[in-house]
């Protein structure tokens, strides 16, 4: 009734379940004819609740994770970790750095069935019956229980040939001449701020927008092609550099650009309660924190 319910449709609940459309009715109906009353209005086209369908739904949504939960409290807390991990992530951090390391998570616990979600939307863990996501600070929400996992440098960069043609900033103040390659946070629409801190204290560089998108690829490519100076994660900045098709900015030693360092992207493993550290998402969770480049790495013994 709950996969039903989210998802819109039998044979959408019928596909997250593994089971027929058929299957999905037939529970349904026995929950109907259980309680008394009539929970969804179904039509060949659509499905709606009904008004007790929604107060019910409302009272039992959360059942499911509590048993989860109890589950998870009796169990040896070393017990091989198992069962459906569905996971959660902004879309640069899934795509450069979760993906490449989730097959290794699975052949090591081969009783793991892992799915990936990339967004930068805010994700609802229970209504998208989400087990666990990955954060940066701006999509941290309250209620959320988060877990600091790494501090990833950010890399100012531009093409050689747009460096050769307006010339290189030596500090941040310099960014305001410059054309800027700005990402939009599909979150809340504003821009994403380019922090930085010097002697101490943290600012945010002055900069006017050349060019805008919600995904931080497009700017690395939009970079490369000599659109101007943006701001990247490191490791979506690397194959770049590497390949000589971006130039690194404010690295030079002496200056004022040496004091004035590039604020570091803060990252998160959030889960709704406590008590969702199970031995899975601990696996999880060791399982990145060991493949990151040691400076990325924060303590991770705290809560």
């Amino acid at each position: 009734f709950i996969r039903t319910a989210d998802a819109g449709s039998l044979a959408a609940a019928a596909r997250t379940l593994g089971i027929s459309p058929a299957a999905v009715g037939q529970n349904i109906a026995r929950l109907e004819a259980h309680l008394g009353v009539r929970l969804l209005n179904r039509t060949t086209r659509q499905l709606a609740l009904t008004e007790r369908g929604a107060l019910y739904l409302a009272q039992v949504r959360h059942i499911e994770r509590d048993l989860q939960r109890a589950q998870a409290a009796v169990t040896d807390p070393d017990a091989t970790p198992a069962g459906r991990l569905r996971i959660a992530s902004s879309a640069a951090f899934g795509r450069h750095v979760l993906a490449p390391l989730l097959p290794a998570l699975q052949q090591r616990y081969p009783r793991l069935a892992i799915e990936l979600l990339l967004t930068d939307r805010s994700v609802d863990h229970a209504h998208e019956d989400v087990d666990v996501s990955f954060r940066i600070e701006t999509q941290l929400e309250e209620g959320l229980v988060a877990r600091p996992v790494a501090q990833v440098p950010f890399v100012f960069c531009a093409s050689p040939a747009y460096l050769a043609d307006a010339g290189t900033p030596r500090s941040p103040d310099d960014l305001r001449e410059h054309r800027c390659l700005l990402f939009r946070h599909p979150l809340d629409g504003r821009y994403l701020r380019w922090g930085f801190t010097r002697d101490g204290l943290h600012f945010d560089a002055d900069v006017q927008p050349a060019l805008v998108s919600d995904d931080i690829d497009a700017l690395a490519a939009m970079a490369a092609n000599g659109g101007g100076i943006t701001r990247l994660a490191a490791f979506v900045a690397a194959p770049y550099l590497a390949r000589g098709e971006l130039q690194p900015l404010f690295t030079a030693p002496g200056g004022d650009e040496a004091r004035a360092a590039p604020a570091p992207m803060r990252l998160f493993l959030c889960v709704s309660d406590r008590r969702d550290l199970t031995p899975k998402i601990r696996a999880l969770l060791q399982h990145v924190v060991d493949a990151l480049p040691p400076a990325w790495r924060v303590d991770i013994d705290h809560p």
